[in-house]
């Protein structure tokens, strides 16, 4: 017998934390690598899979980016971000997923074939655009400043994201946490919210609670992505919870990375049983060779999570999401009827 499903239909499937640069399809690795003559270090599907997907937990958050490396060397021009975008839009929709916020570094999309970054958000919003018209499905888009990169880089990296500001629903802070902390994006951050962009922050992932505490004061975070130290704090999660803050859990990635030592070490049912607007994420699903309905299907159960409470992971999304109030009903609408 076919057992139920951890997902309820009559509500809207939402990825909130889904990277767009960690999210190529293997085939178009291996297909633009052949095209454009690229050293790829495999010339098969199943070859070149140990090189950009995680089989086994690593050391660490930055191990794990490593695994980025052939997600962006074959961004070799703009067609090449538009080509990846568009996908990343039609296999949300493929999957049955209702609104999706795909994030993404343009300067770290722009690295490796010295691309203009705001080129990669033109690239990249064009092509989540015509994905929407197409697929029929909601995606906005989060900007990252990456925090390796340092401040300055940061400010040019902003500067390519405000030029299509209309297009952006909100900025994030991603890269390594430990060695950039988020005081040095403070004013970053300031001009993103003078721009009308909602905020979330990588925080609580490779350092404690007090890297939260920062995101939340600082810089204006209404959403955390990973959190898994806030329990660390009670009085943070107390905070969490009383003022509507989201976290953004992705249960897979946080297994691969080490941050958490196994599915049932993971806080997510700690911060739905304390009543936090805790969500259930992909991160970055071509590495971790997952996509949403497995973390929902295996992972979720696998983290002692019950039917009800992955029904809560779905209404505390549509809660969280960079949308308008009437943009959530709708989609909510679109579901009961």
């Amino acid at each position: 017998m076919k057992k139920p499903s951890m997902i309820d239909s009559k509500l809207p499937l939402i990825d909130l934390h889904h990277h767009l640069d960690g999210s190529v399809r293997l085939e178009t690795i291996l297909d633009l690598g052949i095209k454009h003559n690229l050293p790829l270090p495999a010339h098969t599907l199943e070859e070149l899979r140990p090189y950009v997907q995680v089989s086994t937990p690593q050391p660490g958050v930055m191990a794990f980016i490593e695994k980025f490396k052939w997600m962006t060397e074959i961004l070799v021009d703009y067609d090449a971000c538009r080509r990846v975008a568009y996908e990343n839009v039609e296999d949300a929709a493929k999957e049955g997923i209702d609104y999706i916020e795909l994030r993404y570094s343009p300067w770290f999309m722009a690295e490796a074939h010295n691309l203009k970054p705001e080129g990669v958000v033109d690239a990249v919003t064009d092509a989540i655009r015509a994905g929407e018209r197409d697929f029929g499905i909601r995606a906005n888009q989060v900007g990252i400043l990456s925090r390796h990169y340092g401040p300055e880089i940061a400010y040019k990296e902003l500067n390519a994201l405000l030029h299509r500001a209309n297009e952006f629903a909100g900025l994030d802070l991603a890269g390594d946490e430990a060695l950039f902390p988020g005081n040095m994006f403070v004013n970053h951050f300031k001009k993103a919210r003078d721009a009308g962009w909602h905020i979330t922050v990588h925080a609580g992932e490779a350092a404690g609670a007090e890297s939260i505490w920062q995101a939340v004061n600082e810089l204006g975070a209404e959403r955390i992505g990973h959190g898994v130290r806030a329990p660390e704090d009670p009085a943070l999660m107390d905070y969490l919870r009383e003022h509507h803050i989201g976290v953004e859990c992705n249960l897979t990635s946080n297994v691969q990375t080490s941050t958490v030592s196994d599915y049932p070490s993971h806080p997510l049912r700690l911060f739905l049983d304390k009543g936090i607007l805790a969500t259930i994420n992909t991160d970055d699903p071509g590495i971790s060779a997952i996509d949403l309905h497995y973390e929902y299907e295996v992972a979720a159960p696998a983290s002692g999570l019950t039917a009800e409470m992955t029904r809560q992971t779905q209404r505390n999304a549509l809660t969280t999401a960079f949308l308008t109030e009437e943009e959530k009903n709708n989609l909510l609408q679109s579901k009961i009827y």
